[in-house]
């Protein structure tokens, strides 16, 4: 059997680095430990019982000739193997018991063909269903059935867990809706399974191969509508379900609620935007069973009704049976209320499903929730939620309910759902006569035992435990039913971070639902990346496995706030806002150092009011001089232009002033008043500098007697409608601005912009919902209505659009790591191509800025311009192309982000070094003297110079800064502009960087100085 292989030798690291390249294979431990879980939450006096469970690295496997070449990698040094796809699941199958390497599949997510006519589909075994589903309904086709985990969950996944969703009462289990799958086998043979070859392989949850693809049974795309009904009790509830089997009733999927989760879900807070309810008109569920029942429109289910009220049934209204079909996905939504839960999950036949029931509410005092799906074998698979606290002791205590609910399955004709890892005592009743398949299958292809080992056959000390709780279950369940604990748990501040949003890290699922369409994953890779890491990372801080330090702070900060994650939590988390405050936790309040480009903004910001380090004097020169008569001193309408608009991307300042003028909107302007929206520091954490810049602009917009303020910018939109708004209120400053994009004001005046249209676009454009003005706005309408007014426009819309849009990879990201906003901007571009767009339409300045710089670099042949560009053509006026500007301007920035990452600062800081030895005190010129002429006395300094640079620097900076200057001028040309200010901007940054950078600079730079010294 494969011995526990907790770490790989340098050679074993090449080997998978030749395969997987070196960006998609990670061997950091701490990037590893984000892997050690899944959904499922373990009491902590429980988790011991799996011992070690880190992997030694994981890679990201993109093809089948990679996963072959991976399995031949660890027969070799017979190295464990763990498939990982979305980790959706709470069975333990994607844990790393004997450590090895994590075997991420999610990369595998293409879709390889569509067989219209044979109604198929064949997908990359990592493909997410939600997403895989889109597709498909764009081509007139659907899934048969899809799993309630769709926003996360992958098609190999489903089948590695043998499962049942959404359409299985119709369709069946998972295997039953695919067609065929092919394996890499624990040989490194490839082989395709069908039909009955499927028994080898399905709910072996990774131990019989790495699934690379995957043949799907699809139908035609219809409308699916649902009818629901509330039942009285579970006896009333079995009936109408037996009825409908036996009357045939073509319905496609049916699930329901018990009592308890629909009054929990009628409790469960709303969702919120940036802090406000969102009024979702949610309707108040009936406090019974109520069943879901779904088919497409064109069914004929007209007996439904009788069958549901001769069961003693009521059919509930369009609106309840319209909402909890929207929340399908939803089942972790009450969560919030726990905030865990211990779960239980078994299948039972329809004949007992009320004994089963009833059975648990008398033997369960504590309150259990039940989701249940049913099959076309007239079985349910009944998913059972405790509320509780994973933070109190009694949770150890509550978790042997699970085996209960088990238990009285199992007495009534039912057995657990899965086995998996947690539950591997139980695999011979959950495979049933196909475990010996299995096992005779497992033993030809894996005698090594490399892959998933221990999944199906346990931790020792585990079904230990697990078989002692089964013999006292009598009184395991009399201790869990004296172990409730309060709902809504009040978290206290831990280590500086508030109650709240640990609150939000307890309640987090871990589902996954954010991970997938996260920028910061797709764009990076990595499991840290994203929200469901984030929220994990808070967790493990707080109970000291893992520290608050630079690299953590960075990724809370490279967030680029597109707000996906808020919009596909399915417990409607206030993700980005939280990760907006850890940025001021971090960079405001623990003094851990932001981006550093943040900092030659905020100085350029602090001195001319813009974070272009242009002269404020230019803020005003893009108002075309036909139009500066026109501009109002006062007006109830002020046009706020924003800094890119204003210096460097001007068209759209322009266009947008001439947008107005032509709209009949009589607006004024603060001119060289205007400062920077002041986005950029609330983003990085400098929230003091974003309070300065907040009361200036509102002070001078209250000049203006301004009653609606106008934007170009969403960025700038989003902080004047709300953050400013907000900090308002809470610094007791009056504000009462109306907010409005331009593109929302060119929309209502259609009536009078329309006929003045002059010239036709004649391209094939598409639009780029940029996410302060999608997600964080809602602004999704007014830009395409002013699109389709534009002669000449044929409009095509992105596969990702209006609220799944993508974001573009500005600004955050593009400021930490360009390489990394050229993969996500990619993703935007590419998806314009894939429509065949001659055009990419936007209203952002950033994320022109952006697709524009991504475009250049990746030689993705499609042209970005911004709306009310091309609208104020249209209507006739030369509007000059800034693409050129913008480039040439990010160009600078972009060598000042290389140039203050630590190994290029370093090398700066090696040029100065005759200008930082001249600088020294004498006494520490003769010090260094010794490490010359001494012997030994170099390795005497070598653990003492890092401790003595954060001293020795601010007394050092200010003589070294000429030839500082000097020395960032030769490696970034810079305009004369930002030239002539740099002797101010850079010992500003500097005074607020090199406090945070030299802990990073001076295990670099000492080996050097001392080697300088030895020859100087």
């Amino acid at each position: 059997m494969t011995k526990y292989v907790s770490e790989l030798s340098e050679k074993q690291k090449e080997e998978l680095t030749d395969i997987f390249g070196n960006k998609r294979v990670n061997f950091k431990k701490r990037e590893r430990h984000y892997y050690t879980h899944d959904v499922g939450t373990l009491p902590y006096l429980v988790k011991p019982m799996l011992g070690k469970v880190e992997p030694a690295a994981i890679v990201k496997v993109s093809s089948e000739d990679e996963a072959v070449k991976l399995i031949k990698f660890a027969n070799k040094y017979e190295i464990p193997i763990v498939p990982r796809a979305g980790a959706s699941s709470g069975y333990g199958g994607v844990i790393a018991t004997k450590g090895g390497v994590i075997a991420d599949v999610t990369t595998m997510n293409k879709v390889i063909e569509i067989d219209k006519e044979n109604l198929t589909a064949t997908v990359g075994a990592g493909i997410v269903w939600e997403l895989l589903e889109n597709k498909l309904e764009r081509v007139g086709l659907a899934l048969r059935a899809v799993p309630s985990s769709a926003p996360s969950s992958t098609p190999g996944g489903w089948l590695a867990q043998a499962g049942i969703g959404y359409g299985s009462y119709e369709y069946g289990w998972s295997y039953e809706t695919m067609e065929s799958a092919r394996i890499v086998l624990p040989t490194g043979e490839v082989k395709e399974f069908s039909g009955g070859d499927f028994d080898k392989i399905s709910g072996t949850m990774g131990t019989t191969g790495i699934i690379t693809q995957i043949k799907l049974k699809l139908r035609k795309y219809e409308k699916t509508i649902a009818t629901s009904a509330k039942f009285p009790d579970a006896s009333s509830m079995k009936n109408a379900l037996k009825a409908v089997s036996d009357k045939k009733i073509p319905i496609w999927a049916i699930s329901f609620l018990n009592p308890n989760f629909a009054n929990m879900k009628n409790q469960a807070p709303p969702a919120t935007h940036h802090g406000h309810p969102v009024d979702e008109h949610r309707p108040i569920l009936p406090r019974a069973y109520i069943v879901n029942f779904a088919y497409p429109e064109s069914r004929d289910v007209s007996e439904l009704k009788n069958v549901i009220e001769q069961a003693g049934g009521k059919v509930l209204s369009d609106e309840i049976a319209q909402h909890e079909t929207s929340e399908w996905y939803k089942s972790m939504k009450v969560k919030r209320l726990g905030p865990s839960f211990v779960p239980a999950e078994v299948l039972v036949p329809v004949d007992t499903v009320d004994k089963v029931i009833d059975e648990i509410q008398r033997k369960i005092s504590l309150p259990v929730l039940m989701e249940g799906m049913v099959t076309n074998d007239n079985m349910v698979a009944l998913l059972c939620f405790i509320p509780h606290s994973e933070l109190s002791i009694k949770f150890n205590l509550a978790f042997p309910l699970a085996l209960s609910i088990v238990k009285i399955a199992e007495k009534n004709g039912g057995r657990l759902y899965s086995s998996g890892l947690y539950f591997a005592k139980q695999a011979d009743k959950v495979f049933g006569d196909r475990f010996a398949t299995i096992n005779e299958f497992k033993a030809k292809n894996d005698p090594k035992g490399i892959m998933n080992p221990e999944t199906l056959t346990g931790k020792s000390l585990l079904k230990t435990g697990l078989s002692f709780a089964q013999a006292f279950e009598p009184i395991t369940r009399l201790v869990g039913n004296m172990s409730g604990v309060k709902q809504n748990v009040e978290f206290k501040d831990q280590k500086g971070i508030p109650g709240d949003i640990i609150s939000h890290a307890y309640t987090c699922a871990q589902c996954g639902y954010c991970v997938s369409e996260c920028d910061q994953y797709y764009g990076r890779g990595w499991e840290s990346q994203s929200s469901r890491g984030k929220w994990f990372f808070i967790k493990e801080f707080l109970a000291g496995r893992d520290k608050l330090d630079q690299e953590q702070t960075n990724t809370f900060l490279a967030c680029t706030t597109c707000e996906t994650c808020v919009s596909k939590c399915q417990l409607d988390l206030p993700v980005e806002p939280d990760w907006l405050r850890m940025r001021n936790i971090l960079v405001g309040d623990k003094g851990k150092m932001t981006f550093p480009p943040f900092e030659i903004m905020a100085a350029s910001l602090l001195k001319e009011r813009n974070i272009w380090a242009t002269y404020q004097t230019e803020r005003d020169k893009w108002v075309p001089e036909d139009l500066k008569p026109k501009i109002k001193e006062t007006a109830d309408y002020a046009y706020f232009a924003g800094c890119t608009a204003s210096l460097v991307e001007k068209d759209i300042a322009i266009s947008t002033a001439r947008i107005l003028d032509e709209a009949g909107v009589e607006f004024t302007y603060m001119g060289n008043e205007e400062a920077c929206c002041g986005i950029p520091m609330l983003a990085s954490g400098k929230w003091d500098v974003f309070e300065g810049i907040m009361r200036l602009n509102i002070e001078n917009m209250k000049k203006r007697e301004a009653k609606t303020v106008i934007t170009s910018c969403p960025a700038c939109w989003l902080i004047w409608n709300h953050f400013y708004r907000e900090w308002s209120e809470k610094l007791g400053i009056d504000y009462d601005f109306e907010v409005k994009h331009y593109s929302e004001i060119a929309a209502e005046r259609l009536d009078v912009l329309t006929p003045k249209f002059k010239v036709p676009l004649n391209k094939v454009v598409t639009w780029h919902d940029s996410c302060h003005a999608g997600r964080a706005g809602g602004l999704y309408e007014p830009p395409r209505d002013l699109i389709k007014a534009i002669p000449g426009v044929e409009f095509r819309e992105l596969e990702h659009n209006r609220e799944r849009a993508h974001c573009c990879g500005s600004v955050l990201s593009l400021l930490d790591d360009p390489e990394v906003a050229n993969v996500i901007g990619a993703v935007k571009l590419n998806e314009a191509m894939d429509v065949k767009a001659d055009m990419l339409l936007a209203l952002c300045p950033c994320c022109q800025v952006q697709l524009r710089v991504t475009a250049d670099k990746s030689n993705i042949p499609i042209d970005v311009q911004d709306l009310g560009t091309v609208v104020a053509r249209s209507l006739g006026y030369d509007i000059p192309d800034s693409t050129g500007v913008a480039l040439e301007s990010w160009a600078v920035f972009e060598k000042m982000i290389y140039l203050l990452k630590p190994e290029n600062m370093t090398d700066l800081m090696v040029e100065l070094l005759p200008e930082m030895m001249d600088a020294m005190p004498s006494y520490l010129k003769l010090m260094m003297k010794t490490v010359k002429y001494v012997p030994g006395m170099d390795i005497l300094m070598k653990p003492i110079m890092p401790k003595m640079m954060p001293l020795l620097m601010p007394m050092l900076m200010p003589k070294v800064m000429p030839a500082m200057l000097d020395a960032v001028g030769r490696r970034i040309p810079m305009p004369d502009y930002m030239t002539e200010q740099m002797p101010d901007l850079l010992p500003k940054a500097m005074d607020n960087l090199l406090p945070n950078m030299l802990p990073q600079i001076a295990p670099l730079l000492t080996p050097k100085m001392i080697e300088y010294i030895k020859n100087n």
